[in-house]
Order: C-alpha cells, then sequence, then structure tokens
C-alpha cells in the first residue's frame, strides 16, 4: 500500500513539473524612434501596453537614418506613466515606468561605414550585456530600424551569437544598414536571424478600407484611449501602421521557436542565400536584380592613399537619394545599396576626385526575394529565415504578406479590448 501510496506521489509531483508555464521570452529591441518614419512610436505604444506577456530587457534607440535619440523613447515611457495606474487595474504584471527608463539605452546615430562597425555605443554594449547573462532561454532582439548596433555588438563579442535571436524588420531598413547587414551575413552566416523583408507589411493599415480594423481603427478603439491614445494622433493622423509591431507579435504568440509554424508575427522559410549582385561596370537596364538584395558597384578609379579608410569619397544617387562610398584600396571604389522599389532605377556616380570615371547606369528591380542565384550571393547557414514565396502567400504583390495579415483582425481585436480599458 505504502509502494501505491509512494508512485501516486511521484507521479503527481511529475505531472505538477511537467505542467508548469514556460518561461517568457527575454526581448530587447532596438528602435529608429524619433527617425523619418514615426511608426515606430505606434509599435512603442502597442508594446507598452503588452509588456506583461515578456521580459523586456533593453530598450536600444538605433537610428541609422533621421533624427531619432533615447529621449523619445522615455517620453513614451512618461505616457506610459500616465495610464498605468488605469491599466494595471485591469492587467496584472506590466512592468514599471522606472525600470523602463533604466533599460533605455542610446545606441549608434547614422549608418555605419563600409566595413560594418565603428566603436561600442551604450547601445551595443548593452546588447552584450544582456546576452552574456546566464539564462536558459535566448536573448530575442528585435529590430525596427538598422542594424548598426547588433552589428557593432557582434563585432566586439563574437560570442554573443550563440545566445541571441535576432528578428529584424528589413524592407526599407535594408537600405539604411546595408554596410552593419553585410558584415553580420558575412562574419555570421550561422546567426539565428528571421529577415523579414516583406511580410511585415501585411500588417499596415488598408487606408481605402473604412472598416473599424483599418481606417476606422482611430474612432473605435483609439479615441479617448489615455495618454498614449491621444498621442496617438500625432502619427500617420491616428491611421495604425504599426509596421515593427510583427516582430513584437511574434514572440507573443505562437512557438518563437519554429519560424516555420504558425504566429501572429508571420511565418518564414529557411533560406541558404542572400541576394548579392556585384557589379565592376556600370550597371544597364538589362541588368535584373532581386528586391531587397544588397547589391555592390564597385568603380575602378585613381589610387588614393591619402584618403582615409572608410571615409565616404563619392556619391551614388539612385531613387532621388544619396548614398556614400568608399575607396577600399588600390583604386577600388564600393558602395552598397538596397531598395524595395521595383521596376528600372537609374543612377548617378560621382566624385570631386580628380580623375574619377563617373557615370549613369541603370538597374532594374523584379519582385522577388532571395531570387534568382548569384555567384556572388552570401551563403548563410540553416538558422536564418525569411519571407516565404510561395504565390498564394503573397498579398497585394508582396512577399509572404498573407502569413501575417491572415492575423491581422484577431491581433488588432485584442489590443481594443486593452486600449478599452484607458476609455472606461
Amino acid at each position: 500500500m505504502k509502494k501505491i501510496l509512494y508512485l501516486l506521489i511521484f507521479s503527481l509531483i511529475a505531472i505538477v513539473g511537467n505542467t508548469a508555464e514556460p518561461s517568457r521570452p527575454r526581448v530587447l529591441i532596438s528602435t529608429d524612434i524619433g527617425g523619418t518614419d514615426p511608426d515606430d512610436n505606434q509599435s512603442v505604444a502597442h508594446m507598452l501596453m503588452y509588456t506583461d506577456l515578456f521580459d523586456l530587457e533593453g530598450l536600444i534607440s538605433s537610428p541609422s537614418f533621421g533624427a531619432g535619440n533615447k529621449e523619445e523613447i522615455l517620453r513614451m515611457i512618461d505616457l506610459y506613466e500616465e495610464d498605468l495606474p488605469k491599466l494595471s487595474k485591469r492587467i496584472p504584471g506590466l512592468t514599471s515606468p522606472a525600470y523602463l527608463r533604466a533599460i533605455t539605452k542610446q545606441g549608434r546615430k547614422g549608418a555605419a561605414p563600409y566595413k560594418g562597425y565603428t566603436t561600442p555605443t551604450e547601445g551595443s554594449k548593452w546588447i552584450v550585456e544582456c546576452a552574456r547573462r546566464k539564462a536558459e532561454t535566448p536573448l530575442w532582439v528585435l529590430v525596427w530600424g538598422g542594424l548598426d548596433d547588433v552589428a557593432q555588438a557582434l563585432h566586439d563579442a563574437p560570442d554573443i551569437a550563440s545566445a541571441i535571436r535576432v528578428y529584424w524588420i528589413g524592407g526599407p531598413n535594408k537600405k539604411w544598414s546595408t554596410n552593419s547587414y553585410a558584415y553580420i551575413v558575412e562574419n555570421f552566416p550561422q546567426l539565428w536571424m528571421i529577415e523579414n523583408n516583406a511580410s511585415y507589411r501585411g500588417f499596415i493599415t488598408d487606408n481605402k478600407v473604412k472598416d473599424r480594423y483599418n481606417f476606422g481603427y482611430y474612432d473605435a478603439y483609439i479615441n479617448g484611449a489615455g495618454h498614449l491614445g491621444k498621442d496617438f494622433l500625432n502619427y500617420y493622423k491616428g491611421i495604425p501602421k504599426l509596421g515593427d509591431t510583427p516582430s513584437l507579435l511574434y514572440v507573443m504568440h505562437g512557438n518563437p521557436d519554429n519560424p516555420e509554424g504558425e504566429s501572429w508575427g508571420g511565418s518564414f522559410k529557411p533560406t541558404p542565400r542572400s541576394s548579392r549582385p556585384v557589379f565592376h561596370r556600370p550597371a544597364t537596364a538589362n541588368d535584373t536584380v532581386p528586391i531587397y538584395s544588397i547589391i555592390e558597384f564597385h568603380v575602378q578609379g585613381p589610387v588614393r592613399n591619402d584618403i582615409p579608410a572608410d571615409s565616404a569619397c563619392f556619391t551614388l544617387t539612385i531613387g532621388k537619394q544619396k548614398w556614400d562610398g568608399f575607396h577600399l584600396g588600390n583604386g577600388d571604389y564600393a558602395v552598397r545599396h538596397s531598395t524595395y522599389y521595383t521596376g528600372t532605377l537609374p543612377y548617378t556616380v560621382t566624385s570631386d576626385i580628380p580623375g574619377f570615371p563617373e557615370h549613369d547606369g541603370a538597374i532594374t528591380i523584379e519582385n522577388i526575394w532571395p531570387g534568382r542565384k548569384s555567384a556572388t550571393d552570401y551563403i548563410v547557414g540553416n538558422s536564418w529565415y525569411t519571407d516565404k514565396c510561395d504565390p498564394a502567400l503573397f498579398r497585394k504583390n508582396i512577399q509572404g504578406a498573407e502569413t501575417v495579415y491572415k492575423w491581422r483582425q484577431e491581433v488588432m481585436e485584442d489590443w481594443g479590448k486593452r486600449l478599452g480599458y484607458l476609455r472606461d
């Protein structure tokens, strides 16, 4: 009888142990909030109302382009603090404003030079510190802008590569951090990475749809929802873009260890390569490359030993934007570019260097990623994931967008409930 009782007790202990609540994901967010796209403010507002679902370890201001800074993150935390008394009555476990301020750090301002890194920042050092903490779970680094601080952290502490998992909202952000991306993919091809170049766009509001989940969402849910709701009107007139939010949704819903599975933040496929076409001549409209590629343009010019390494010395103008080019030595001048536009893009290469061979050219971008193979493509490991290319998962000609869009109404309803706590 005693033996049977002991067996029952041990069985109960085993059952309780096996049904213990799983650890919450550890999350660090790198954002270019305050830069050129105000949707980061929207995503921060959303994130602050869900801090009960994950362990937030860092908020890094990483503006590859624009005037973003950590003060904008702190301002959003101030708004959250005003709303917290109401929220905490209905949502237990929300993170304290004091803690959020303590983990807010300033990262690099401006894009990295050609080599992809420079010197440590407060933000990059914080990434290293968080990644090196003893923990049973990896650190999820959610990147809403450029990869410059992530590249710097990996350069300074290569050992953290196995301790972090990166979910990057790429696409337009890729063109702002081509050099840091190139450094990471060349030197850390085994990094656990979700490179979301397109799928996230399935979450962006359709301005032509007037229902409560799109153009009408502000009036239906946000208007009157506390200080965060009042501030939300300053971004796209209250229309939710929330382009970076899918990275957070990914660790909130579904199994983040399985990128190929279903989650609010999308579904992805492993890729063995990252597209990198290289030109050592002027390109023409007949040269076709995949969208989101790292395109390298090389120009053979005068040898100038007096040009410091990694200093900008010529300019690529494409899509009405200017990009710095660099002298790599022995007369080899190079510039990287990436674009989320399709069609044929004319470009010019100019410089003040005497004897520099300025020229006009063009490049044609096709809408499939990683697209056609090139001998110069980056080769990555089996933990690098990206947008699914099944035609059935395209939405409005955007690759993989259906994997996010299918959950959008459910997500917006869930957030609407929390916003309602601020309207009561």
